[in-house]
């Protein structure tokens, strides 16, 4: 029999940052429902706050809807303003670099959804770091690099 969950009733072990004192939380649904092969996330952006790094993956296909508020996309270099109801989906490959910042008054909501690809490689350009997820390791011009950290608004 399939487990209906609720939004408002998540256990706390899938929500990071619960009490929402940072400028990042993230709901982990497709964690919570027991997915295997997609993850899907509810991100809550305060304002100022950035939703992750910029980013790209090499292997994950990912999926973005903004639920509510306005913030700015940066994709590739651009900044493209996005709103309630704005879509789209970003292939794999180091050349899609992403990120949401909220430029607005009130919290930024966006759907994230994606693969799960244990063989990822994710590259933060403006660092020049790559993360070997199956490693659980940083490295930055062929060296490991100890105590980084993915945090976007440290």
């Amino acid at each position: 029999m399939i487990k209906i969950n609720n939004l408002t009733k998540l256990p706390p072990e899938f929500i990071d940052d619960p009490k929402f004192e940072s400028k990042l939380r993230t709901k982990y649904l497709g964690q919570t429902a027991g997915s295997e092969k997609l993850y899907i996330n509810i991100d809550y952006v305060k304002p100022s706050g950035k939703s992750v790094k910029y980013h790209s993956h090499s292997s994950q296909e990912e999926f973005f809807a903004i639920l509510k508020g306005n913030g700015i996309l940066r994709y590739n270099n651009e900044e493209i303003q996005v709103s309630t109801n704005d879509f789209f989906a970003k292939p794999a490959g180091k050349g899609n670099s992403h990120q949401f910042i909220n430029n607005s008054n009130d919290i930024l909501i966006i759907l994230d959804c994606g693969t799960r690809e244990d063989n990822d490689e994710i590259y933060y350009p403006d660092e020049k770091v790559t993360y070997i997820k199956s490693e659980k390791k940083a490295c930055k011009d062929g060296k490991l690099i100890k105590n980084w950290s993915s945090e976007p608004n440290e």
